[in-house]
């Protein structure tokens, strides 16, 4: 089961680069304008709620497992084995 949680733009960078994924890619697989994804990245704007967890669904789907920060700042990983999507 996916929690959602809110990721920050050093996390979405981080994780497309776990998963060898350019920001044209994340966008079409999250269904979301490249422009949502450059904003993020960037820190000019933060998606609405629904842009944000279909960004986050499709980096896990890929892969990525997404860590909160626990005192250290949050993080990402890749999960040992991605599971098949579809």
């Amino acid at each position: 089961m996916l929690v959602f949680m809110h990721i920050t733009p050093a996390q979405c960078r981080a994780a497309r680069a776990l998963v060898e994924m350019d920001q044209a890619a994340l966008a079409q697989v999250a269904s979301v304008s490249r422009n949502t994804i450059v904003d993020f990245e960037k820190g000019k704007r933060t998606p609405n709620f629904n842009n944000l967890k279909a960004i986050q669904t499709a980096l896990e789907a890929a892969g990525v497992i997404f860590l909160p920060g626990n005192g250290e700042g949050p993080g990402v990983r890749l999960r040992s084995s991605p599971s098949s999507v579809g």
